[in-house]
């Protein structure tokens, strides 16, 4: 069993900077690849960035939405997971949630996820 606790949402103006950050439970932190996804009112749930399990500085994974504008990371050794968005804009706007899945295998589907966070809600205004 996974808890995951998000945390470092609020009101920002666009172009402004957020940082979150998820810390999770347990001792096998490193098996898991973790997902930031993000959920905005009457929308579906979306996939917004993840991370392997064994990342090293390897590769990561972007929606197209927030490539080359939000950075996710990962430190095993304390159990964290953290998402950087930069010059963020309204559209961002949303509850995200950290979410973690078993495996090697990196996913954008949600369903696929095993374990959620409660959700932080990142409001953007113009």
């Amino acid at each position: 069993q996974v808890q995951l606790v998000e945390a470092g949402g609020g009101l920002v103006q666009a172009g402004g900077s957020l940082r979150l950050s998820c810390a999770a439970s347990g001792r096998t932190f490193s098996s898991y690849v973790m997902g930031w996804f993000r959920q905005a009112p009457g929308k579906e749930r979306e996939f917004v960035a993840a991370i392997p399990g064994t990342w090293a500085f390897g590769r990561t994974y972007y929606a197209d939405s927030v490539k080359g504008r939000f950075t996710i990371s990962r430190d095993n050794a304390k159990n964290t997971v953290a998402l950087q968005m930069n010059s963020l804009k309204p559209e961002d706007t949303a509850v995200y949630y950290c979410a973690a899945r078993r495996g090697e295998a990196v996913t954008t589907t949600p369903s696929e996820y095993n374990y959620w966070g409660q959700g932080t809600q990142v409001t953007v205004s113009s």
